[in-house]
């Protein structure tokens, strides 16, 4: 599928995250972290405001400045609202309290590893890594190198989705039933439960960037 066509079937689509927003100073604070916290505990358990109001007592003006962050709740009401949702009353506080992780990889210092169904002579290198997370998602970093020596296996499957940025050499790409031609910025980005992989290894040594994205087990 060409970049053209999706562009056209996104025509009457809004993206709706902005990755260069700035967060408000008060998006950090302990009240809007408690308030986003109630707030998805009560839809999670999808009830509404006045439903939420009529079991804990507090008015639904109350309830809508603590769900916005904009009053400090007491510890009586946190717990009352913890009674009410039927949660620990420190799951309130997971958000405000929760690490944020990053992970900085030098050139050169990535993890050389063999991957699961890796052939002979491709070199993963594994840019970062981060478990388990509040996302849901698992994404998996790498640095592929193939030489002369490297094994043609257009045939791997695993689940997610993967997205492959063609850095140096030229490589043509099988994706199920069609090959695709990569060359320096050149992207691919593709269903990785489809038969897939390097076919013909065009112009050596080759090196893409590849980054696999899947759902964490619970």
């Amino acid at each position: 599928m060409s970049i053209e066509k999706i562009a056209n079937d996104m025509v009457a689509t809004t993206l709706r995250q902005n990755p260069h927003r700035v967060r408000e100073t008060r998006e950090k604070v302990l009240e809007v972290a408690i308030g986003r916290e109630v707030r998805a505990y009560r839809k999670k358990k999808n009830i509404t405001v006045a439903d939420l109001s009529e079991t804990t007592g507090l008015s639904i003006g109350m309830l809508s400045k603590i769900e916005n962050g904009n009053t400090s709740p007491s510890l009586t009401t946190l717990q009352s609202l913890a009674d009410a949702l039927s949660v620990p009353l420190t799951s309130f506080f997971r958000g405000f309290e929760e690490d944020r992780i990053a992970v900085h990889t030098k050139a050169g210092e990535g993890v050389e590893l063999e991957r699961e169904g890796t052939r002979a002579n491709h070199q993963y290198n594994l840019l970062g890594h981060i478990g388990a997370n509040s996302s849901g998602v698992i994404v998996e970093p790498y640095m592929i190198t193939l030489s002369a020596e490297s094994d043609i296996f257009p045939t791997f499957q695993h689940g997610g989705i993967e997205m492959i940025y063609m850095l140096e050499g030229e490589v043509d790409y099988r994706h199920s039933d069609d090959v695709y031609p990569l060359k320096p910025g050149d992207t691919l980005f593709f269903d990785a439960d489809a038969p897939h992989g390097p076919e013909v290894l065009v112009k050596l040594p080759a090196r893409y960037l590849s980054v696999i994205s899947y759902p964490q087990k619970r």
